[in-house]
């Protein structure tokens, strides 16, 4: 014999709509991890942007990161001018990998290389892709994990509001 709340969880789970969840995101204001490393063209410190920046924690085994670099590529070209760095931190241990991975889905934002996972450890990164908005004056904004490009107009409005005026 069932009990009634066993019932009432039973018609609950059957009428409750299954929705697309979207990405992760934490929202904080503590100050952003300060890193220094190397990138295609040298080396590449946080602070140096002197921006918003967008870091994002990717790796090229990530499907995913193939969605997201695109739309980064397009953020870059539309708010790049208005205060947005991007800054791609790529965790593969084997560079080979990373430089593969740049020659389909190429970039036309900073890239930069960790591959002892020492600043993905720092922002606390627990999977891929994750996206960190930093504020210009060096703050965590907001934190996503994952890419779905049906929640990315949602995001873009974070980066927007994080924008100088």
């Amino acid at each position: 014999m069932k009990t009634p709340w066993t019932l009432a969880l039973a018609i609950a789970l059957i009428a409750t709509p299954v929705v697309a969840k979207a990405p992760k995101a934490a929202s904080s204001t503590h100050p952003a991890p300060a890193f220094t490393l190397p990138g295609l063209k040298g080396d590449v410190s946080l602070e140096s942007l002197g921006k918003a920046v967008l870091v994002d924690f990717w790796a090229s085994w990530c499907g995913p990161c193939r969605q997201s670099f695109p739309w980064m590529n397009d953020l870059q070209k539309r708010y790049g001018d208005k205060g947005l760095a991007i800054v791609a931190v790529n965790l593969d241990k084997d560079r080979e990998f990373a430089n593969a991975f740049l020659s389909e889905v190429p970039a036309s934002f900073t890239v930069v290389f960790d591959p002892a996972g020492t600043t993905a450890e720092r922002y606390k990164v627990k999977a891929m892709p994750t996206t960190v908005l930093v504020s210009a004056d060096g703050h965590v904004l907001v934190t996503h994990t994952g890419f779905d490009a049906r929640h990315a107009p949602e995001f873009e409005a974070q980066i927007a509001e994080a924008l100088p005026r």
